[in-house]
């Protein structure tokens, strides 16, 4: 198995004849999804998705891919292929359009009409090419074929891209539910037939490779979500993707089963529901959706509510509800249903939101203590399953932290690729595929692109670990008065500290020492207002952190007279 090396260099030219993959974001994390084939000087964007940020990113919004590598090339684009609707797949697509707004995109109904929808709040038209499964279009030099994949949202495809270089599959995420709630299979003999043309690099969905076995049917589900409402006393509340249309359809059947009423919370979860429901893909009987603000009008025991906020999200409905900063107050006896999974890194989060749910009293259910979650990823076994009826000559595992990409690649092995035919990159690692081989080449920037408010790449890695010492450290200012010709204190240190948990009384003695050692500084003959300020922080920091064992951040602000 090949894999990446840190210190791997721009990749050469492209050989002539050659197909070139370039992963931009999913490789190693979960989302911003993004890959760019290469062929004959040509481009083939496949997904264009964002990841969301954890903890020790303070203040960000999204995070999306570098496009710096492909920037002065996007004449030479010819569309993004988007394999689905999820967020991690398609979020990023406004901001690639606003460098560029007319390059085509290329999707199936429902993923078009969320991306539509999203682009038009950023009042961008798309140009647009609406495929289904079994569709084959030649976009340039890519002849692109898609193939029905089952996933946790309805319409997904992968793609198989043809060029002269080989035939490449790109599985998008996929499973292998076999009782599906839309009755939309994997086509595995689609895959079938592909294989018996030969497959000369498959790129296949990681995230579940470490789980043993069959992801559950969907519809296993039901019965979970039925006897939750059957014991519920009060109002429900559910948490879920805000594109997870089967999951709400479930949520939909049991109540009106129960004779409930359902409202649409946040205005992602209405815009997405309002759309599946236009375009056919959910089922709402008549009168079952009503506003939210008609629900005071309801008892408790008639009312549904379905949100946003299964991961932990800050500002998302859910977590506003267990902070009691939301309309909607929590009150004993409600029940709370988290009907999806925990993505990698929002654990806390959304263990905070449960505890916080469970303190006013409600009743939470959540993929710990009952089966209201499957997965919408392929498992180990369905993996294997399908590397035996594909047979890929050469395999790229993708959509994955570092442990699913492994597992993958020794999924694929067992099934009898061989192993210098298996391509472990990250994010950035540049894969030529050439005579029938598929190697690494080189390495392009793909770094985090953060979105924070207005702000898009702004935001660097130094202003995040400033954010996060502020946070968790807290910041001392120093405000000194200096006579610019004998380099000694008019006035000061005056000192304020905000977070460092120092009560302003002690300050006394450190300011002291920064006076005297201004004095030793001016004796010296150093009296330039740079140099004076770097002298403070070194005197507060080494009194802060031997007193107190703390290292906030030291803001120290010199003026001359």
């Amino acid at each position: 198995m090949s894999h990446p090396h840190p210190e791997l260099g721009p990749p050469p030219k492209l050989p002539q004849g050659g197909l070139r993959v370039t992963p931009l974001g999913g490789l190693g994390e979960i989302g911003r999804n993004m890959t760019v084939f290469e062929f004959d000087g040509r481009l083939l964007i496949v997904d264009c998705g964002v990841l969301f940020p954890e903890e020790e990113q303070p203040g960000i919004d999204l995070i999306l891919p570098d496009f710096s590598s492909i920037r002065d090339r996007l004449d030479d684009v010819e569309g993004i292929v988007l394999t689905h609707g999820h967020e991690d797949h398609i979020g990023a697509v406004p901001y690639l359009l606003r460098e560029k707004p007319d390059i085509p995109l290329i999707g199936s109904k429902l993923t078009l009409a969320l991306i539509e929808a999203k682009l038009q709040e950023h009042r961008i038209r798309p140009y647009t090419l609406e495929v289904k499964e079994g569709d084959r279009e030649a976009l340039g030099v890519f002849d692109c074929e898609f193939i029905a994949v089952n996933h946790s949202i309805p319409d997904a495809l992968a793609v198989a891209i043809r060029t002269p270089a080989g035939l490449v599959v790109a599985t998008g995420d996929f499973k292998m539910d076999q009782l599906p709630m839309d009755n939309r299979l994997t086509d595995l003999h689609a895959f079938a037939r592909l294989s018996e043309e030969g497959i000369d690099l498959l790129l296949s969905d990681s995230t579940n490779a470490e789980v043993p076995g069959f992801v559950p049917p969907e519809r296993d589900i039901s019965g979970v979500i039925r006897g939750v409402f059957a014991g519920a006393q009060k109002r429900i509340i559910v948490a879920s993707f805000a594109s997870h249309v089967h999951r709400i359809q479930q949520i939909l059947d049991a109540a009106h089963e129960y004779g409930r009423r359902v409202a649409f919370v946040g205005r992602s979860m209405v815009r997405n529901m309002g759309i599946a429901r236009d375009l056919g893909y959910l089922r709402v009987p008549a009168g079952l959706v009503v506003d939210v603000k008609t629900l005071d009008d309801l008892p408790d025991h008639e009312v549904v509510l379905v949100c946003t906020g299964s991961q932990g999200e800050p500002m998302a409905a859910l977590s506003r509800m267990a902070n009691r900063d939301h309309q909607i107050r929590i009150v004993p006896g409600d029940t709370v249903i988290l009907a999806s999974s925990l993505i990698p890194g929002n654990e806390n989060a959304v263990y905070r939101v449960i505890n916080g749910l469970t303190r006013w009293g409600a009743n939470v259910v959540h993929k710990g203590n009952a089966k209201v979650h499957v997965s919408g990823h392929a498992s180990a076994g369905e993996l294997l399953y399908f590397y035996n009826i594909c047979k890929p000559r050469n395999l790229m595992p993708v959509h994955g932290e570092w442990r699913h990409l492994r597992a993958n690649a020794e999924l694929g092995a067992m099934t009898g690729v061989p192993k210098d035919r298996i391509v472990i990159a990250e994010d950035g690692v540049v894969v030529d595929l050439v005579d029938g081989k598929a190697r690494i080449s080189g390495k392009v920037q793909a770094g985090y692109v953060y979105v924070d408010g207005l702000s898009v790449g702004d935001v660097t890695e130094t202003s995040l670990k400033d954010r996060r010492i502020l946070g968790e450290e807290g910041i001392i200012s120093v405000y000194v008065v200096v006579d610019s010709t004998t380099g000694k204190v008019v006035t000061g240190p005056n000192i304020q500290a905000r977070g460092s948990g120092i009560e302003d009384g002690a300050f006394t003695q450190v300011a002291t020492k920064i006076e005297e050692a201004i004095a030793r500084a001016a004796a010296d003959g150093v009296a330039e207002p740079h140099q004076i300020q770097q002298l403070i922080r070194r005197t507060m920091g080494k009194w802060v952190s031997d007193g107190y064992r703390r290292r906030p951040m030291i803001l120290p602000v010199v003026v001359e007279v």
